[in-house]
């Protein structure tokens, strides 16, 4: 009979070994493996992305300390799912082959205050290790008790290299092939998600007797494959497009190209470092504020993530895009830079100097300065540029 499970599901590694992505974690030095090495496994809260392993992970841990698994979805169960698993749990104690038990919470974020409460004292007294999983900062959707008693760890999104992988193990079970086109817009559009690409390979072979090409692939994910090459020259193009629009005050074309970059999938936090940097080369001090809003979307986007993180960007770049522009900063430190690389280190007027000896006053260190509190106008006539350098303007 044919396995009519998900590719997703059939694929889902079973040891550490065959578990891709998530090193800083479960790599040789990774605290996990070094936990489960010693058999000290505590309460988890693991947070990332979607498809970037967590339930996987969970069922691995399981697997290796010879833990009963208790899976729970958050959506769907509530406290009188987990009394029920308790008392399951109770029955079987002083057996003398007692296990370990993992309560593994899937968006356990979606649990509410008195859920997540009823948690406490199974964990607390060991009937438990709860292994919850959730896409939410746990800082603000774990209750502080609960948070308090497991460790938390961040899973990252699966690099271009393991999803690929990920990809040919899919396809090696479908006994298909796929070009390379179409690969790279299924690595691409996924998004950091195995589960994602798994499934767009899945569906796309359906539509096939063949080999994949792009069209089923889009067809697969009812998205289009836009010509944006991440690495090569369209890349350079449009984020070239991208900073002239705004430079230019151009809004509709500034936010045009960054919804290029989006929904290609280029790094969102890329396009929110060349925002951050063009607030200061661009605008400057015409409008200050400008830097503050690129530096708050970049950390908006981290808050809000992939779905909905184009929203502050798009913010960011339309604002960039209508402020006053200068590039005064940016221009008075290339000219200092010109002086320093042509002079090097010139001599501080002694008058600018620190003093901190009776040694360094007597040789005139701090003579003459004039404190600007209490004498403004003096303070601003006097020397601040070396002696070389004393008439120049940068600014």
């Amino acid at each position: 009979m044919a396995n009519l499970a998900p590719l997703a599901d059939r694929l889902r590694p079973k040891t550490l070994e065959e578990f891709l992505g998530q090193g800083h974690l479960v790599g040789p030095s990774g605290p996990l493996a070094r936990l489960l090495a010693q058999d000290a496994l505590p309460s988890l809260i693991l947070w990332g992305p979607p498809g970037s392993g967590k339930t996987t992970l969970a069922r691995i841990i399981a697997h290796q300390t010879k833990a009963r698994f208790h899976p729970l979805s958050a959506v769907l169960s509530g406290i009188q799912d987990l009394r029920e698993i308790v008392r399951a749990i109770e029955k079987q104690r002083g057996d003398l082959f007692e296990q370990r038990h993992i309560l593994f919470i899937d968006e356990i974020h979606r649990w509410n205050k008195a859920q997540q409460d009823a948690l406490l004292p199974y964990v607390e007294d060991g009937t438990i290790t709860l292994i919850g999983a959730t896409t939410e900062n746990p800082s603000f959707e774990v209750i502080g008790p609960l948070l308090s008693r497991c460790k938390v760890y961040v899973l990252e999104p699966l690099s271009e290299a393991d999803l690929k992988t990920i990809v040919s193990r899919g396809l090696k079970e479908l006994n298909r092939e796929i070009a390379d086109e179409a690969l790279a817009f299924v690595i691409q559009t996924a998004d950091g998600d195995a589960r994602r690409a798994l499934n767009t390979i899945e569906i796309a072979a359906s539509l096939t007797p063949n080999k994949i090409e792009t069209k089923e692939a889009e067809a697969a994910l009812q998205r289009k494959s836009l010509l944006y090459d991440k690495k090569g020259e369209e890349h350079y193009n449009v984020i070239s497009a991208f900073i002239k629009s705004m430079r230019d005050s151009n809004a509709d074309a500034a936010v045009y190209y960054l919804a290029r970059m989006y929904e290609a999938g280029e790094d969102p936090r890329f396009i929110a470092r060349r925002m951050v940097i063009f607030a200061s080369e661009d605008v400057s001090n015409a409008d200050p504020e400008a830097l503050r809003v690129a530096v708050a979307a970049f950390q908006a986007y981290e808050i809000v993530g992939q779905a909905e993180g184009w929203i502050p960007l798009a913010q960011a770049a339309t604002y960039l895009a209508r402020a006053p522009k200068s590039n005064e900063s940016y221009m008075a430190y290339q000219r200092a830079k010109e002086d320093v690389e042509e002079f090097g280190a010139l001599p501080t007027p002694l008058n600018l100097r620190n003093a901190p000896t009776k040694l360094m006053k007597g040789l005139g260190y701090g003579k003459g300065y004039a404190y600007a509190h209490n004498r403004p106008k003096e303070a601003k006539a006097q020397q601040h540029l070396p002696d070389k350098l004393k008439d120049k303007k940068y600014f």
